[in-house]
């Protein structure tokens, strides 16, 4: 296995991707509600500010995972 494989197979890349497709898909929504693209870098902090913590919650949740003490 190459080390590129080891990267793509790997549990932070898999968040990373997860992470993208929600903020792509809140620049998407939010981008239709304002009538013009608002840009990935907006679309970002907004989903940061506004959605992450409990994204990000529910996605462990849902995966079985427990927060570390």
């Amino acid at each position: 296995m190459q080390a590129n494989d080891l990267v793509k197979e790997s549990l932070l890349y898999k968040e990373f991707l997860a992470e993208r497709d929600e903020i792509l898909r809140h620049k998407w929504i939010e981008s239709e509600k304002a009538g013009h693209d608002i840009g990935f870098e907006k679309a970002l902090l907004d989903w940061v500010l506004r959605y992450r913590s409990s994204w990000r919650q529910q996605r462990h949740q849902d995966m079985g995972w427990s927060r570390a003490s």
